[in-house]
């Protein structure tokens, strides 16, 4: 047995190594060498948390990560700051891979410098001391390499132009890729360079979690703040996706063979830079900005003015590279169009980096509606209608406590659907038409009306109604949120999140979501027009009769802060105690009580 366990520990003692393994390159390369059967080492700053933490994504992303080694390294210091045990630990290590740096524009010079260059340099001495080295791959960046020119150590004066020139990002990755390819050549490393476009989401799922460089751009046209792009017509800001960069990354070892390798990485069938937006654009049913300014009269413009960061400006140009070195791998790109599709739809769903995961779902056409759908599509038990300001998001608590699947949706014009030519009481009825169960609808507030019609047009599709804080049946706002033209701006400032906060208390998350809503071209406006037409006594004396003869089950929830004004004879009423208008965010469990 003893001999068992020492042949166990001699196989999975690590042959690769991924330094910068929790940054969003990094993680990605791991779970494709676990998944192709290597021992990976991982070094982690501060080792315990975050090695937890990259466990737990791979685990989420199924990848057994019973091979992987986590270590404790800094490599802003020398020799990684290693113990002796992990040196031990590490001796067999074939395979460097530096993943490692600091991306982040605004950044200090010497910041940025200790990481991009002092910790690219370390990483490189660390590797060239293994006993059985094969290869370093180091991660550079697609215009970082294309000239070629820069040599290290860099002249003062030299390096005063360049990173005034660059900005202090870029002007660091050209700096620490010259030293690394000056440091290898004087210590007989194996060297790969890797220059990756800028990298998006996963090409199957959209999985982003980086939200700087192109992401930023989507996150301006999102929200209504791209009115112009930088550039010209024919600016080229190629892309390639995570996973192939991944797949590409963990095969370069056993292809590359010389003292010194370089590869750009990128699909040479991105569109150009104003197709490219415009294509996401149509993709989110938004428009596309029609202006095209020279990058240098946008660099000489107020931020504050052009919402773009200076140090991006570098990257628009018309350049194109050569990738004919990475061709040789023999990996294809998967289609670009789709997966630039797919990650905008992620990135919108996360907010950007700015929120808890979504509920797990994605962006389908509904009433010729780009709508944001999760949970079971095909035969959900339950159907859920979120209410205003909100969207699907505000069910997340209420779905984990039903005991059947759910289908849950941004209605039209909110959140994060785009806006309908139709009605949502139409919309609905597109929504229900691939459903093949008969679920209950649940709907909140104003997701009560079309829930209540569509109960009316087709009781055959439905089990029951569930109307949670129907705002027919309470007492009407004051004049103010009756009126628009006086809501609307009130809804797009500040005054949302005291709004929001009065109607959810402390819940930060729904809060964010809802402000950031709100502030996307013309949610507020429909919103406010939304809330308007639900307060004529016309729509409200409709509905109160349309729940008097509905033709299926109801059952109505309301907050006992919140009580209905007259209740409906003959239908049963849940009151959760301690609620306000929106009991399914502040008591999740009662209202799935109710629902189920």
């Amino acid at each position: 047995m003893d001999d068992l366990e020492n042949e166990t520990a001699v196989r999975d003692r690590p042959d690769c190594l991924v330094v910068g393994a929790t940054g969003f390159i990094g993680r990605w390369l791991v779970a494709e060498l676990l998944t192709r059967g290597q021992s990976v080492a991982v070094t982690v700053r501060g080792g315990g948390v975050r090695g937890g933490e990259l466990r737990s994504w791979l685990r989420e992303h199924d990848v057994d990560d019973t091979r992987l080694t986590v270590v404790d390294a800094d490599i802003t210091r020398p020799d990684l700051a290693l113990s002796a045990s992990d040196r031990e630990r590490l001796e067999d290590v074939r395979d460097v891979f530096n993943a490692a740096a600091l991306y982040r524009f605004g950044l200090e010079r010497e910041e940025a410098r200790r990481a991009n260059v002092d910790g690219a340099l370390n990483v490189l001495r660390w590797a060239g001391g293994l006993p059985r080295l094969r290869r370093l791959v180091h991660v550079s960046g697609y215009r970082v390499g294309a000239d070629g020119a820069l040599t290290y150590p860099v002249p003062e004066a030299e390096s005063n132009a360049l990173y005034r020139k660059y900005g202090v990002y870029e002007a660091s990755k050209r700096e620490g890729d010259a030293a690394v390819r000056t440091a290898a050549a004087e210590e007989g490393v194996n060297l790969t360079v890797v220059n990756p476009a800028g990298v998006i989401g996963h090409s199957v799922t959209g999985e982003a979690g980086q939200y700087i460089g192109p992401a930023e751009m989507v996150k301006n046209l999102w929200a209504g703040r791209l009115p112009a792009l930088a550039g010209t017509r024919r600016t080229f800001v190629p892309v390639v996706t995570i996973d192939h960069l991944a797949r590409f990354m963990a095969a370069v070892p056993d292809h590359d063979e010389g003292a010194y390798e370089a590869h750009w990485v990128l699909d040479d069938a991105t569109p150009e830079l104003p197709e490219m937006i415009g294509l996401v654009a149509r993709h989110l049913g938004l428009r596309a900005p029609r202006a095209i300014l020279p990058a240098g009269l946008v660099r000489r413009l107020p931020r504050a003015v052009t919402g773009v960061e200076p140090e991006t400006l570098t990257f628009l140009s018309e350049d194109r590279y050569d990738t004919t070195s990475a061709d040789t791998l023999g990996l294809m790109h998967p289609p670009v169009e789709d997966a630039l599709r797919r990650w905008a739809d992620r990135l919108v769903a996360e907010r950007f980096g700015a929120s808890r995961p979504p509920l797990p779902g994605g962006f389908h056409l509904v009433g010729n509606t780009r709508t944001y759908l999760a949970g079971n599509r095909r035969s959900p038990s339950y159907v859920l209608l979120h209410g205003l300001p909100f969207n699907a998001e505000t069910w997340r608590d209420v779905v984990a406590e039903l005991d059947a699947p759910a289908l849950v949706a941004d209605m039209p014009g909110l959140g994060r659907s785009a806006r309908s030519a139709g009605d949502a009481t139409e919309w609905l009825a597109d929504l229900m038409a691939p459903v093949d169960s008969r679920p209950v609808l649940v709907g909140h507030s104003a997701g009560t009306a079309p829930v209540l019609r569509y109960a009316h047009a087709h009781p055959e599709r439905v089990a029951g109604l569930v109307l949670v804080s129907p705002y027919f049946l309470q007492r009407r706002p004051r004049w103010h949120m009756r009126t628009p033209a006086l809501l609307a701006p009130v809804l797009r400032t500040a005054s949302a999140r005291r709004l929001g906060r009065a109607l959810l208390g402390s819940r930060d998350q729904a809060l964010d979501d809802m402000v950031a809503d709100l502030r996307r071209p013309g949610v507020a406006w429909r919103t406010a027009r939304w809330l308007g037409k639900a307060q004529r006594r016309t729509e409200r004396d409709e509905l109160r009769a349309l729940v008097d003869d509905c033709p299926v089950p109801v059952h109505i929830v309301a907050g006992e802060f919140d009580p209905l004004v007259g209740d409906p004879v003959g239908v049963p009423v849940t009151v959760v105690p301690g609620a306000g208008h929106n009991p399914q965010v502040t008591h999740p469990a009662q209202v799935a009580a109710a629902a189920g």
